[in-house]
């Protein structure tokens, strides 16, 4: 079990996670001490607990909002497979105009031989 020293709000504190996460603890860390240096530019010093309780909802707000953007972007992909998903039936009336059009391109290219002979 690995162990990662991060700071918040200018105070040490030592967690514990599993080995190889140390790197993405320190990252989700300074993540969170971003908001919290932030929010006590803007509120003053209120106490440790009420400016992670702060920095914790805007987290969770990114958190929301992320989540959101993603269930409207997966709905629109939905919307755009549905649109464009041929039935078997358009996919069979694909296949035979593409076999007319290539019956017509192979009679236009015999009558051009034709022609210049």
């Amino acid at each position: 079990m690995g162990k990662v020293s991060v700071t918040l709000n200018g105070r040490a504190f030592t967690i514990g996670c599993e080995d190889g996460q140390e790197s993405y603890l320190r990252e989700l860390a300074r993540h969170l001490d971003t908001h919290v240096t932030d929010l006590s530019k803007q509120v003053g010093q209120i106490g440790d607990l009420r400016l992670l309780l702060m920095a914790s909802l805007v987290v969770v707000d990114e958190l929301k909002t992320a989540q959101n953007r993603l269930e409207a972007l997966e709905s629109h992909l939905n919307r755009l497979k549905s649109e464009t998903s041929a039935t078997p039936a358009e996919s069979a009336d694909a296949d035979g105009l593409v076999e007319a059009l290539n019956g017509i391109s192979e009679r236009l290219e015999r009558l051009a031989t034709e022609d210049a002979s």
